[in-house]
């Protein structure tokens, strides 16, 4: 009666479980050996330089909303209207772009170094543009000449004065 106990508490279909589990393990331990494989042969490349087109964009996209929205920026030099941001943007982003791309050529920095310098220029030449903006409408409303304050800002103003 002992013997019957014990095949009823151990039934044989356990041993089918078992034998599903092995070949469950199979595929896995197989695929693991193709990645395993595969990874060193494929060596993906990650590159954050230079950006796509998409991010670009997006900077371009957060600059107009920077430059057009109230924000901590506007209330202390204004806002400018959406078309004026627009173009303001894309020229800012176009010229901190090129001005990292060059220092990238110049030097063998990695890809988060370049980024660095892009996004430092992009907040610069923002600030200028502001600066200079906000300069501009004061010294407009004063009826005094203009300050100089360098880059992009000032070569735009002069340029407006010129055709003027």
């Amino acid at each position: 009666m002992a013997d019957e106990e014990t095949s009823a508490i151990t039934p044989p279909s356990s041993n089918t479980v078992s034998d599903q589990d092995s070949t469950m393990e199979a595929p896995a331990n197989e695929s693991l050996e193709s990645t395993t494989t595969t990874k060193p042969s494929s060596q993906a490349t990650f590159s954050i330089w230079p950006p796509s087109q998409r991010t670009r964009d997006a900077v371009v996209n957060r600059l107009i909303e920077t430059l057009s929205t109230p924000s901590v920026l506007s209330n202390r030099y204004g806002t400018t209207p959406p078309e004026e941001s627009s173009y303001t943007a894309r020229i800012i982003e176009e010229e901190a772009f090129s001005s990292a791309a060059s220092s990238a050529s110049a030097s063998e920095d990695d890809g988060i170094q370049i980024l660095q310098v892009y996004s430092k220029e992009v907040s610069k030449r923002m600030l200028d543009v502001v600066k200079a903006r906000a300069a501009s409408s004061s010294s407009s409303a004063d009826g005094a000449s203009q300050p100089e304050t360098g880059g992009f800002a000032d070569s735009n103003v002069e340029n407006n004065e010129a055709s003027s």
